[in-house]
């Protein structure tokens, strides 16, 4: 049944934005090993390393009240979620639980060359984002690890007062290219990583050239799925003339498109969404016209109440493009289990999100390491831009924060009952790597963001 309130409407554009967020995922996690085109990670070297990265916190004698949130002995930064949002509430939380483990961690082995770390909690709560702007341009230095799903609508706010910012994720053109900002998982407008789908039409060479989309009525989605289509057009995917566009409410009857999808003989579908309610409910529909195509979505459906509804193995046949390794996998990659251990040991809960938060973190800490006493947040950036390279100590593959670039290695897990297992690359821990699986982008959302001759957007002035 179609659901109208305004609050069930609010709550679901809120839940596919943040689901758009996890579109940075294209990269994955580990290191690089180019003799393999593949990518692992190794040993944890000590308690206060990052998996294979050395701790960019320490005790020191860094001084001066710098910027605005420095002095000698600290360092103030916002960070933030929108998990106060009435109809959702808890919406990515685990980012923040993330950023206020990462901040104790640091802080108990003695800050960042001897300044300890300051958090402000700014919690947009999707419409309020326009405030918690407001309020971190009068007394952060920066903002750390945040995501806010209507990040488009702080940005003349933000580039107004020169907040510089390390986000766990970007939404916007606006703000994914945007200026001062650098992130651990980039997600331009302009690149994309297509290692997920190169390995998909590797495995299924029939079926890629009968793919179609569908996607939700909401500007972000449409561009969410243009992006894909016009990426996974470059790896030998086909798509057929029946995309269609579902209403971001829901649909009193999914019937009828999936009988289109089934009649179009598409044999791989891209649905650009949340898993739940309408993918479920599309999922259904599809049992009951007897229609089972192969399923590709984003990271997003990496989500442990998606599979715990998998009971029947409905959901079999959808296939998940990665963008760090399963938390299934933590017994091989040590980053990934340092980040559970941080997070639990503070009493949060885990999520990719939060690794995206976590892995954020740890990228501006390195930044504010290499300033020293000299700590303004125009030298921050100028230092994460020199970064070419970077994996959070194998907690993601390498990617291009300085030149705000996707990495080009993935995974892809799928369901299989209520669990998620690796089934590409199909050495277990690791993933695939090619520098031809990133490419470019053109399109009217690059044409919206006004990038310039150096690939900053100038959509906010």
């Amino acid at each position: 049944m179609l659901v109208r309130p305004h609050s069930r409407r609010l709550v679901l554009v809120a839940g596919f934005i943040a689901a758009v967020s996890l579109f940075v995922a294209a990269c994955g996690g580990g290191r690089s090993d180019a003799s393999s085109g593949t990518s692992s990670t190794s040993k944890v070297v000590s308690s206060t390393d990052f998996g294979t990265m050395a701790s960019p916190c320490g005790k020191g004698e860094a001084k001066g009240a710098t910027q605005q949130g420095v002095t000698d002995a600290s360092i103030t930064i916002g960070f933030g979620d929108d998990a106060g949002y009435p109809a959702a509430p808890g919406l990515n939380k685990e980012m923040s639980d993330a950023m206020k483990a990462m901040i104790k961690w640091c802080n108990d082995q003695g800050g960042i060359n001897g300044r300890q770390i300051i958090g402000n909690y700014r919690d947009a709560a999707i419409m309020n984002v326009v405030n918690v702007m407001t309020e971190a341009c009068e007394q952060d230095f920066m903002l750390v690890g945040q995501g806010w799903s209507l990040d488009s609508a702080q940005e003349q706010i933000r580039v107004r007062c020169k907040m510089a910012s390390v986000p766990a994720y970007s939404v916007s053109p606006q703000f994914s290219n945007g200026p001062l900002m650098v992130q651990p998982s980039p997600n331009p407008v302009d690149f994309a990583n297509v290692s997920a789908a190169a390995q998909m039409a590797e495995q299924f060479p029939s079926q890629v050239k009968k793919a179609a989309t569908i996607y939700g009525d909401f500007v972000a989605l449409v561009d969410l799925a243009k992006k894909a289509v016009i990426a996974y057009e470059q790896v030998g995917w086909n798509f057929l003339d029946c995309e269609q566009t579902y209403n971001i409410l829901g649909e009193a009857n999914w019937l009828p498109f999936v009988q289109r999808l089934k009649d179009c003989g598409a044999e791989i579908v891209y649905f650009s969404g949340s898993p739940a309610p309408h993918f479920e409910n599309m999922l259904d529909a599809a049992k009951a016209l007897n229609y089972n195509p192969l399923w590709m979505q984003e990271a997003n459906f990496y989500d442990s109440a998606f599979a715990k509804w998998n009971t029947s193995g409905i959901a079999d046949n959808v296939y998940v493009q990665m963008p760090y390794y399963p938390f299934e996998q933590a017994d091989k990659v040590p980053a990934t289990a340092k980040y559970i251990e941080i997070i639990r040991l503070n009493g949060g809960s885990t999520s990719l999100s939060g690794a995206q938060a976590t892995a954020a973190f740890l990228l501006w800490a390195q930044g504010v390491k290499e300033c020293g006493s000299n700590l303004t947040s125009d030298c921050v950036i100028s230092a994460l831009q020199k970064v070419t390279s970077y994996d959070a100590g194998g907690l993601q593959s390498p990617t291009n924060p300085g030149g705000n670039k996707p990495g080009d290695c993935s995974m892809v897990v799928k369901l299989s009952g209520t669990k998620f297992e690796q089934v590409l690359p199909t050495t277990i821990g690791t993933q695939a790597c090619n520098p031809k699986y990133l490419v470019s982008l053109t399109g009217p959302a690059v044409d919206r963001a006004k990038l310039d001759g150096t690939r900053i957007s100038r959509a906010a002035g």
